[in-house]
């Protein structure tokens, strides 16, 4: 039997509105019903008339479509905290991808429970369908399935690994063949995701970076994304770094090289599009990225909070939004806490473009929901509507943070965040109740990620290019007292 469940009399509800501005848009309704059959949404309007198996009080709630996370890391990212908060390098453009980031990571013993780590924290912000940017492992896509979340599996592979010897210079180890068998293993990963029982998995196709991978990869690459009809996302104008060495190899910016090899259009997403040819930090005065990007109908995934620690940020989502990009939001650290994630979006945006006019709470609410569809290339999901999936958010109104209410979406963004997320259903099925989430056991993962970054930092000597030990690389905040 399909069971119905019944959101009774909603305080709040930000529901779609298909004429809205002639292309459809979210609105606010007050005193609504909402209801789920099956894995659908099947009612929302006053005075539902139908039979439910389950109804729910709405009266001290808003009942909100689950948020969508295009861009994460979570095999790799939760090992993290406490290490990279306040480290970049200095002469490698402030970013901490070449000099930190290999040298921290966890073994593929921790990346399981990472997983279940960050995907608890995605489900109880709100999160019901997340993009998964990883190494492909034995038994990935069942460990994402039984946590009730919804899946894009994004399997990772590259030409090349990027290191440094000295702290200002990168240099690439290439591997060819490597590159070749993980895309192999990529298709056949994908396929898998789309045939698995649960329904709520698919893939994606994702060549690691514009740096590491030969062109001849990336239209392969590409190629498969489109015969399989599914998103194809890669890291691009993510450091300077990056834009230096794409500019010195091929005469043309990150984005005019991927243009130029023919892999962007509208299924492609760009993992953060951040230096462009008119960045402040970069003068290419020559090229138009903005206008390449639009043209393609490309998106972007936007992750702010990893690169705000390093005083890096795109410039700006509204003026990306305006020239009409597509943007969705991902959480490319941690915490995968995605409601503070909207937050930092609006910050950022902000401070970079001096006026508080840009990235309103509207336009960042779209780039988490209906942009994140968008670009995993999907209009059922990012929206209450009939016949939309049934990923639907109910927040605690009653809150004390959420506290006087006139306008629920800033209560939430601006004050309360994950804090307010009381339930989350994921397809119909109820993932998250009273805050917690239903289908993980917390306990279990956070214990071995603790030993899987005791590991990791415990051997950094090896990984460092100047042999330094995890205290000299990233020192306390203090240090310990006699």
């Amino acid at each position: 039997m399909t069971k119905t469940t019944l959101i009774k009399s909603a305080d709040w509800a930000v529901t779609w509105d298909a004429n809205r501005n002639g292309k459809g848009g979210h609105v606010y309704k007050r005193g609504v019903d909402v209801a789920m059959k099956g894995n659908e949404i099947s009612y929302v309007g006053e005075n539902f008339s139908g039979e439910a198996d389950e109804t729910i009080d709405g009266r001290s709630v808003m009942v909100m479509p689950g948020l969508i996370d295009i861009h994460s890391h979570p095999t790799t990212e939760p090992g993290n905290k406490g290490l990279n908060e306040e480290l970049g390098s200095p002469r490698l453009g402030q970013s901490s991808l070449y000099e930190y980031m290999p040298v921290f990571r966890m073994g593929a013993e921790a990346a399981a429970p990472a997983t279940r780590f960050a995907i608890h924290e995605m489900l109880k912000s709100g999160v019901t369908t997340f993009a998964d940017l990883s190494v492909v492992r034995d038994g990935w896509i069942d460990e994402i399935a039984e946590t009730g979340i919804r899946g894009v599996i994004g399997p990772m592979f590259r030409s090349a690994a990027w290191r440094t010897r000295d702290g200002h210079s990168v240099v690439y180890d290439w591997d060819e063949a490597a590159g070749e068998a993980g895309l192999d293993r990529a298709i056949i990963t994908v396929e898998e995701a789309a045939a698995h029982p649960s329904g709520r998995m698919s893939g994606m196709f994702c060549p690691s970076q514009v740096d590491t991978c030969t062109p001849t990869l990336l239209c392969a690459a590409r190629e498969e994304a489109r015969r399989l009809n599914v998103p194809y996302q890669i890291h691009a104008a993510q450091s300077v770094v990056e834009f230096n060495e794409i500019t010195q190899r091929h005469g043309h910016t990150p984005i005019e090289f991927l243009d130029d090899v023919g892999v962007l259009d509208e299924g492609t997403i760009v993992a953060h599009g951040i230096f462009l040819n008119d960045h402040p930090w970069i003068h290419w005065p020559q090229a138009d990225d903005f206008s390449r990007m639009a043209r393609a109908g490309i998106s972007v995934a936007h992750c702010p909070n990893v690169f705000w620690r390093r005083g890096i940020a795109l410039n700006h989502i509204t003026r990306y939004r305006a020239k009409g990009i597509n943007l969705g939001l991902g959480t490319d650290t941690f915490p995968h806490n995605f409601i503070d994630e909207m937050k930092i979006a609006i910050i950022a945006a902000r401070l970079m473009s001096g006026d508080f006019t840009v990235a309103s709470t509207a336009e960042v609410f779209d780039i988490a929901t209906i942009g994140g569809a968008k670009a995993l290339m999907r209009d059922d999901i990012g929206r209450l509507a009939v016949g939309a999936k049934a990923d639907v958010v109910l927040v605690d109104m009653d809150h004390p943070y959420m506290q006087p209410v006139r306008d629920p979406l800033r209560s939430l963004i601006y004050s309360a965040s994950d804090r307010a997320v009381r339930d989350v259903y994921v397809d119909g099925i109820q993932v998250v109740r009273e805050g917690e989430a239903l289908q993980i056991d917390v306990g279990s993962a956070v214990e071995k990620l603790r030993e899987g970054q005791q590991a990791s930092i415990s051997s950094v000597r090896q990984r460092d290019w100047a042999n330094r030990n995890i205290d000299e690389m990233s020192p306390m905040v203090y240090p310990l007292g006699e």
